[in-house]
């Protein structure tokens, strides 16, 4: 079977790729695919993420094993298309270039019959430019009212320090003010 997905790059306009492969390659393959069609040299590190519906994402599968113990993480080589993808788990995140942070929602749109003297993966659609540098994410809490506190305000005032007004140091405390 051939597996259609559009590939979209998460910016404000509209840039995408769709691109045909054979159920039977790897997520290496498929980063492959995307690397070439949407011009990059392919020379970074780069990452899937298994994703729900609403683009959440999950456990990381990268482009290289980077785990602690050599040979303990899985890696893109070794996951298949049609044993980690269908039409109900058909969403997932590629990043790549961790240094600029290239972020791509995949969507599996199809799986269908291979067309015959077609060699995949195939560039199907390309819609868009890409720009000369990666869309910026706001990453972050919400904006909190200019309050540098927001809501870890503590409530103190100064009444609460009238304590320290007689010069009295910690030091000069004896135990007994400590339990």
């Amino acid at each position: 079977m051939v597996y259609k997905f559009r590939v979209i790059l998460d910016a404000e306009e509209d840039i995408f790729r769709d691109i045909a492969i054979e159920d039977t390659d790897t997520l290496e393959d498929l980063h492959n695919a995307i690397v070439n069609a949407f011009g990059f040299d392919g020379m970074e590190a780069a990452s899937f993420y298994r994703s729900d519906d609403e683009w959440s994402q999950g456990e990381e599968i990268p482009l290289f094993d980077t785990g602690d113990v050599p040979g303990e993480q899985r890696t893109m080589a070794e996951f298949v298309l049609a044993d980690n993808l269908d039409q109900s788990e058909n969403k997932i995140i590629y990043v790549y270039d961790f240094l600029n942070m290239w972020t791509f929602f995949v969507e599996l749109a199809a799986i269908e019959e291979p067309e015959s003297g077609v060699a995949y993966p195939e560039l199907l659609f390309a819609h868009g430019e890409m720009p000369a540098t990666a869309p910026d994410h706001a990453f972050g809490a919400d904006d909190l009212d200019n309050d540098p506190y927001g809501e870890f305000d503590d409530d103190y005032d100064e009444e609460d320090f009238d304590m320290f007004d007689d010069d009295q140091s910690f030091g000069e405390m004896d135990d007994h003010n400590w339990n």
